[in-house]
């Protein structure tokens, strides 16, 4: 299972990132205000991601 991490940012902002079996960066979330907003955020994704499609841009350009 991965792992979601909270980490601060130089400015004291929280951020998140998300991190495969092997350590890996998966995603990582934007700077928030507060812990509570970077928390909902990372819940944000847990919910959503499963329903989210593929967008291939590179189809197109080629």
């Amino acid at each position: 299972m991965g792992v979601f991490q909270i980490y601060l940012d130089k400015t004291g902002g929280f951020c998140w990132r998300m991190l495969a079996l092997n350590g890996d960066v998966l995603a990582v979330g934007e700077g928030y205000k507060t812990k509570d907003s970077c928390l909902y955020g990372i819940e944000s994704v847990r919910r959503l991601a499963h329903k989210a499609s593929v967008d291939d841009q590179t189809y197109h350009s080629r």
